[in-house]
């Protein structure tokens, strides 16, 4: 009885420790996942291409108001690292874009050529549609290589998007533009970072859904809805399309300064012009009065003289 009772316990020690050790196992695959989710799967979302020069470079919409984008732009076209630029602006008036608020922005980070830089309005909610909207005219355009700035936390999934609608050309590239809103080395400490972090595997994991059976995309494929055209276009159709009842106020309110001005100037020199015509108009008048006396003298010589002939005239 007492080797049957003893086994008994021996049995429920071995099914004690296997449950602890099945337990520890599972616990530890948790940490490594949990260690692999923390440490690593910030830098999966992050595709950091190595580069010495592209032809074209694309910043995509979605930046902050600190323009981070554009300014590491900048940076890559005063380097000589990129030659061309296209800047993507969602519709924000009735006729306006973020594009153009932008390209005015950046072009007052360097001396650019404005035939370089190009404004792409679009009403896209979504990087896909962007896509749409910029390959057929990087492919009209015979493009080979295209930087595509975004954010960290979605290279991956833009490069990828990217490359699956265009095929084989052409070659895009994407590169960590290192900005204080998300660090993939401890994305888990910030708060914005973990935003993005969770925003980019979710936009990640929507990616495969939406891209499932699409076609490559043409040349003649283009849906953007207004045309991409250079800034120094834009400024000329900027000057052509000036509203002149808009001017208008304007120019009534300088014309009314102006002859307030004028007004005040006038008032200001009357005082002295009097002064100075005071001794002018003086003159004038004593030489109306010599005239006048020199007339009347005058007529009374004129009167006399035939009064003397009579008088000095012989009688018969």
């Amino acid at each position: 009885m007492s080797k049957i009772l003893k086994s008994d316990k021996n049995d429920s020690r071995k099914k004690k420790n296997f449950r602890v050790g099945i337990t520890l196992l599972v616990l530890f695959a948790i940490a490594i996942v949990t260690y692999v989710l923390f440490e690593k799967s910030g830098h999966w979302l992050v595709q950091n291409d190595e580069f010495e020069h592209a032809k074209w470079v694309v910043v995509l919409d979605g930046q902050t108001p600190d323009l981070e984008r554009s300014d590491f732009t900048a940076e890559l076209l005063k380097e000589g690292k990129v030659d061309s630029v296209l800047i993507l602006g969602r519709r924000t008036f009735r006729d306006r874009s973020n594009s153009e608020f932008y390209a005015e922005d950046f072009m007052k980070l360097g001396n650019f050529d404005g035939k370089a830089i190009f404004l792409v309005p679009h009403n896209d909610p979504s990087t896909i549609s962007e896509a749409y909207s910029v390959i057929p005219w990087l492919k009209k355009h015979n493009a080979d290589t295209v930087l595509l700035i975004t954010g960290a936390a979605s290279t991956y999934r833009v490069k990828r998007i990217f490359q699956k609608l265009s095929g084989n050309s052409p070659v895009y590239l994407t590169t960590d533009i290192q900005h204080v809103t998300y660090n993939p080395k401890c994305w888990y400490s910030n708060r914005e970072s973990r935003k993005d972090w969770l925003r980019g595997w979710a936009a990640l994991f929507a990616s495969y859904f939406d891209l499932f059976n699409a076609d490559t995309l043409e040349a003649a494929d283009s849906s953007y809805y207004k045309p991409i055209r250079s800034y120094d276009e834009y400024k000329r159709e900027e000057i052509s399309n000036v509203n002149l009842q808009k001017l208008l106020p304007k120019i009534e309110d300088k014309i009314k300064d102006k002859s307030e001005k004028e007004s005040a100037k006038e008032a200001q020199t009357a005082p002295s012009k009097e002064t100075a015509k005071e001794p002018s108009k003086e003159k004038p008048v004593e030489k109306s009065t010599n005239d006048s006396k020199a007339t009347k003298e005058t007529k009374k010589d004129q009167k006399k003289e035939p009064a003397k002939g009579k008088s000095g005239s012989p009688k018969k």
